[in-house]
């Protein structure tokens, strides 16, 4: 991939992330990317990043097994919500998981995470991942960066995330929301067993086994 020589304008901070002679691509940012059964009886909301060392814990640690039992079994409606705490290398990163398609969304935001230790705090290796990881998710080189070069999509990006994240004030991530209120603030608040008591009740009341 050639220099960056363009900025992505991220509310009011600008980063270059891709070149300038590039087509605009398109980014979907018109609705939440979910798991799991559209009617499922609760609806949990995680608000993450994927720069975030936190998220990248309870990714690895305990999303597999949050999924296993409320995911895959019918009872929770998952729901990412993009928090871009630190600007553009994280909306960037959404861009791209956005621009590969829904059904490879979550690969490519787990793939990010699980590479936060190759992105360092240089452009050069922030830029070096997010490709590594989009081609990784079936994505040229060439469609990554009309991805990036979506200056609309990546201002809306930011429009979008700052307007969730003031729906329920969210300072910092993981941030997990649960019937329109805040239940963890922590990876170590999100642990399964911490969940699972806020959980169980309200699937029980709605009669799901």
């Amino acid at each position: 991939m050639r220099a960056f020589v363009r900025n992505l304008a991220i509310s009011a901070a600008l980063i270059a992330l891709a070149s300038c002679n590039k087509p605009a691509g398109s980014t979907n940012l018109d609705e939440d990317m979910t798991q799991g059964k559209a009617d499922a009886p609760v609806t949990l909301i995680e608000y993450a990043s994927v720069t975030c060392p936190h998220c990248a814990a309870w990714n690895a640690e305990t999303f597999p097994a949050f999924k296993a039992k409320y995911i895959d079994t019918g009872k929770v409606k998952y729901v990412l919500r993009e928090a871009p705490i630190h600007g553009a290398p994280d909306v960037a990163g959404f861009m791209v998981a956005r621009c590969a398609g829904k059904d490879k969304y979550f690969q490519v935001v787990d793939g990010l995470m699980r590479s936060q230790p190759d992105m360092g705090d240089q452009l050069q290796n922030i830029r070096d991942v997010i490709l590594k990881v989009g081609e990784s998710a079936g994505m040229s080189e060439q469609s990554i960066v009309k991805c990036l070069n979506d200056d609309k999509a990546a201002t809306a990006a930011g429009k979008r995330a700052d307007k969730e994240m003031k729906e329920f004030d969210i300072g910092g991530t993981p941030t997990f929301v649960l019937k329109g209120k805040k239940i963890a603030e922590t990876a170590e608040e999100a642990s399964l067993d911490r969940l699972s008591a806020q959980l169980d009740p309200l699937i029980a009341a709605s009669g799901k086994k």
